[in-house]
C-alpha cells in the first residue's frame, strides 16, 4: 500500500510533466494541419470554456490563494468532483485545434484523460485521508467526470463573487499556453 501511494504521489506531482511532451508535440508538428477557420474558433472556444471552468473552480476551491482549505462541495464540486482537470483538458484540446491539429485532438485528449484518471486515484486517497466521511460521503454523491445536471439549492448558494478577482488572477497564466500555437500561426502560416 505503501509503494502504491508513493508511485501515486509521483504521478501526481509529475502530472503537468506528462502531458507536456503532447503539447510541445502541436508546436513543431505541421502534419495535415486543418487551414479551416472553424477549427481555429472551436479550439478558442474550447480554450475559453476551459479558462472559465478553471476560475469559477478556483472561485470555491481557493487552491491557489491565500484561504485555509476546506472540502469544496459548491460551484462546480457541487456537479463534477474534478472541474479544474476538465477544464485543463478542454484547455489542451482547445490549444491542439487552435494549432490547426485536428487529427489530433483525441489524443490529447485521451493523454489528458490517461494522465487525470491516474491522478485523481491518488489524490481521492489523500483527501480521503484528509477529510474523512464527509469527502467519502461526497465520493458516492457527485460523479467523477461527467457533470450532474441538478444539484442541491444549498450547494449552489454560496456567494463567492469576493474571490472572483483573486481568482481570474491566480488563472491568469493558463494564458501562456496560447504563446505556443498562436506563435506556431505566426512563425509557420501555412506550412
Amino acid at each position: 500500500m505503501e509503494k502504491q501511494q508513493t508511485q501515486g504521489r509521483i504521478w501526481y506531482k509529475l502530472r503537468g510533466a506528462l502531458i507536456a511532451p503532447a503539447y510541445i508535440f502541436t508546436f513543431f508538428c505541421s502534419y495535415r494541419e486543418s487551414e479551416h477557420g472553424l477549427v481555429f474558433a472551436l479550439g478558442l472556444a474550447l480554450f475559453t470554456l476551459g479558462l472559465f471552468l478553471r476560475i469559477w473552480s478556483q472561485m470555491h476551491l481557493h487552491y491557489r490563494l491565500k484561504e485555509h482549505k476546506v472540502l469544496t462541495m459548491t460551484g462546480p464540486y457541487a456537479r463534477v468532483r474534478n472541474p479544474i482537470y476538465i477544464g485543463n483538458t478542454l484547455i489542451l484540446v482547445g490549444t491542439t485545434l487552435i494549432a490547426e491539429l485536428m487529427w489530433f485532438a483525441p489524443v490529447m485528449l485521451l493523454v489528458c484523460m490517461l494522465t487525470y484518471s491516474l491522478t485523481v486515484r491518488y489524490e481521492e486517497r489523500h483527501l480521503s485521508e484528509k477529510y474523512g466521511e464527509p469527502y467519502r460521503e461526497f465520493l458516492t454523491q457527485v460523479p467523477r467526470w461527467v457533470p450532474r445536471i441538478q444539484t442541491t439549492p444549498s450547494a449552489m448558494a454560496h456567494n463567492r463573487l469576493r474571490f472572483l478577482l483573486p481568482s481570474v488572477g491566480a488563472e491568469l497564466h493558463i494564458l501562456l499556453l496560447l504563446v505556443l500555437p498562436l506563435t506556431k500561426e505566426v512563425i509557420f502560416p501555412h506550412a
